[in-house]
């Protein structure tokens, strides 16, 4: 099972929000490529990072931070955060970037994702993100009517990479990871399950990871690591168990 460690940026800062409120915004630094370099020397091999700005405006807005990043950590980033347009999509695949996660697109242009899913083969990941087992949309400021499940299974035949799944309600409050609602998604679908949102200690890994054979491939924390409540390295080696 995977850790991805998680640098969330705004106005080119490194956040975590608080059920992805951008008015409850913590601080944890200003310089992103340092936090990065950081994660690669706990001995991060993956990072999951999102322009929150970008989720909003629906384009990038913290391209200078990402690019920053890129260059300098030396495994595989996963970037999230108003990627709408096949341009946004090769952008940061030209940039080095090795996976790409959309949500609101997926939700409201599902066939420009099984596009990007095909012409990029393993580069696409589906963001389900969860408020209430609703999928929400726009940055998380808007809930549909499509239940989480039903989403994930529109993809299914499409050939993406995984499933990141956040119960919006638990992200960046450390309440610990919505285990069931997880797994329960992961052995619904046969796209394999990225677990998100309110991981608060060692433990949230550990029960993950008995899970990886039902379809968990990962889990990314972020709160839990900034306020060291999880040590990274100890994470990575329970994770690595699985």
């Amino acid at each position: 099972m995977i850790v991805f460690p998680a640098i969330d940026l705004k106005s080119g800062q490194v956040v975590r929000l608080a059920e992805g409120d951008m008015t409850r915004a913590t601080v944890y630094g200003d310089d992103p490529a340092a936090q990065a370099a950081l994660f690669a020397d706990a001995g991060a091999e993956h990072l999951h990072v999102v322009d929150l700005d970008g989720s909003f405006a629906g384009q990038a807005e913290n391209r200078a931070a990402v690019e920053a990043i890129v260059a300098g950590f030396p495994g595989f980033v996963q970037l999230g955060g108003g990627i709408r347009t096949r341009a946004a999509v090769e952008g940061w695949f030209d940039l080095g970037v090795a996976r790409v996660v959309m949500g609101t697109a997926a939700l409201k242009d599902p066939q420009f994702v099984r596009d990007m899913a095909g012409a990029f083969p393993g580069g696409v990941v589906v963001a389900v993100d969860a408020r209430d087992g609703m999928v929400a949309t726009e940055g998380w400021a808007e809930v549909s009517d499509v239940p989480a499940a039903d989403l994930a299974r529109r993809f299914e035949d499409a050939g993406v990479a995984a499933l990141l799944f956040t119960d919006i309600g638990r992200d960046g409050l450390l309440k610990g990871v919505n285990i069931d609602a997880t797994v329960e998604l992961a052995r619904r679908v046969d796209i394999p399950v990225i677990a998100s949102g309110g991981v608060k200690g060692i433990d949230d890994i550990h029960l993950l990871s008995l899970h990886a054979n039902d379809g968990i491939e990962g889990v990314i924390t972020g709160r839990a690591l900034y306020d060291g409540r999880l040590d990274l390295a100890t994470a990575i080696a329970m994770a690595n168990r699985a």
